[in-house]
């Protein structure tokens, strides 16, 4: 078969071949450190403090476990995950967009994305410290239930000590993990296959099936309810990867120019692709971390109620997350891609759309279509961010055991997925192999 000898062609590209098993070796590193705890941390009371953490913070703790691939849970040195390189990169690139100095820098080419990210990397540290001590902080005073070795109760520290040099060691330590994560993606993208940041997100949600099936098992789960999970999952999988590569393409047409006594421009056929979901995965994102926010102000004494008013799955709750996911997609979209500076960008290079008049029209007509299909995969997202939660009211099922239908989880994996089946493909058709559709192009990558 096609896949089949697609997959014997990688493997006989010396190169790709070389970065393949580096990125799995990175991966493991990065899984590894995952389960190694924190100096200090009593193991026996590990196991109680993540039934605890579901019971007081739910979606919080889930998030988190998704986003660290488990490190979190398991207080390990890798806790932070890559979360505080996200969170620097997605600050970054909005103040591009924000301050001149540095949407400037960022036109300069590769030597001004090098100074931007050199300054992610600074800012990374600020925030790492900042969660480290949030959290140290949070985990220093809690007592969990464990078993003596007389096999009666106690209540045990999740710390050993609570002293201020363990609790600075932790800090440290958590701050030191994440800066390592930070550079395992950094090599990653280097010297690997796919975006770094973005394989290792993608490496903790996978981790986390085999628990969630697991936790489906032990629960005695019917044999049918399993199968039609799986069916959904592979549904949600295929519509995120056609709604991922779908696209509007707008047809373009060039000014003749004649040099030489030679005509250039003017034919073939050329358009100006718009993605139905070009604000991939960040609106889910931003939409779920706004909702996590008052579910930390419920920790407070007297605010309990706010947690009883937005469980997840309630009306008022999802009627919420639908209107945060629609204004962050357009707000995301309009924020990257902006109608007046592509059609200047066209009158510039002088292209315009046929029948379009070039400046305000075309900025006008495109703004028509980016709204539209904007709407079609904001309203995709909102599908998929509460299909864990239609799915868990519909089958009885807990929202851990169905939280990677959907959401941000299935969204990265798709897309990741996507750009290293495109990266390879490209390695194949550069050795002048075929690609692993046969006609060297994955659809929608035209």
């Amino acid at each position: 078969m096609l896949i089949f000898e697609s997959l014997r062609n990688v493997f006989r590209i010396s190169e790709l071949r070389k970065r393949i098993f580096f990125t799995i070796g990175m991966l493991v590193v990065f899984r590894l450190g995952s389960h190694i705890p924190l100096p200090e941390v009593n193991p026996k009371a590990l196991e109680g403090f993540q039934e605890q953490a579901k019971g007081i913070l739910g979606g919080v703790f889930e998030m988190a476990q998704i986003f660290t691939g488990g490190g979190l849970g398991n207080i390990a040195i890798f806790g932070l995950g890559i979360m505080p390189y996200i969170t620097a990169s997605i600050i970054m690139q909005l103040m591009t967009k924000v301050s001149p100095t540095l949407e400037a820098m960022a036109k300069e080419g590769p030597s001004g994305q090098r100074k931007i990210s050199q300054y992610t990397r600074w800012l990374t540290i600020p925030i790492c410290v900042l969660q480290s001590i949030m959290f140290i902080k949070q985990i220093a005073p809690v007592t969990v239930e464990v078993e003596t070795s007389g096999g009666g109760k106690e209540m045990a520290g999740l710390l050993l000590s609570t002293g201020f040099a363990t609790l600075a060691m932790a800090v440290l330590a958590l701050t030191a993990g994440a800066m390592f994560i930070m550079w395992l993606g950094e090599q990653i993208s280097e010297y690997g296959i796919g975006n770094g940041a973005s394989v290792l997100i993608m490496s903790g949600i996978v981790a986390r099936i085999v628990p969630v099936m697991g936790g489906m098992i032990q629960q005695r789960t019917d044999v049918d309810r399993i199968l039609i999970v799986l069916v959904i999952f592979v549904g949600a999988i295929v519509g995120s990867v056609f709604i991922t590569q779908a696209q509007r393409r707008i047809p373009l047409q060039h000014a003749k120019h004649f040099r030489g006594g030679r005509m250039y421009g003017g034919g073939g056929r050329n358009y100006l692709p718009l993605k139905v979901n070009t604000s991939g995965v960040m609106p889910v994102i931003f939409a779920s971390s706004l909702l996590i926010v008052p579910q930390i102000l419920a920790l407070i004494p007297g605010l309990q109620w706010i947690q009883t008013s937005l469980v997840p799955g309630t009306f008022l709750y999802s009627v919420l997350y639908i209107g945060m996911i629609i204004f962050f997609a357009y707000f995301w979209t309009y924020m990257f891609y902006q109608p007046q500076e592509i059609a200047n960008n066209l009158k510039e290079y002088g292209s315009f759309l046929p029948g379009i008049r070039p400046g305000e029209h075309t900025a006008a007509y495109i703004h028509g279509i980016l709204s539209r299909i904007t709407l079609v995969g904001a309203l995709f997202l909102c599908t998929i961010a509460l299909l864990p939660d239609l799915v868990a009211y519909s089958m009885d099922l807990t929202r851990a055991l169905t939280g990677f239908l959907g959401g941000t989880g299935i969204l990265i994996i798709v897309g990741v997925c996507l750009d290293l089946v495109n990266k390879i493909e490209s390695y194949l058709l550069l050795h002048h192999y075929k690609g692993f559709t046969g006609s060297g192009r994955t659809r929608g990558r035209r």
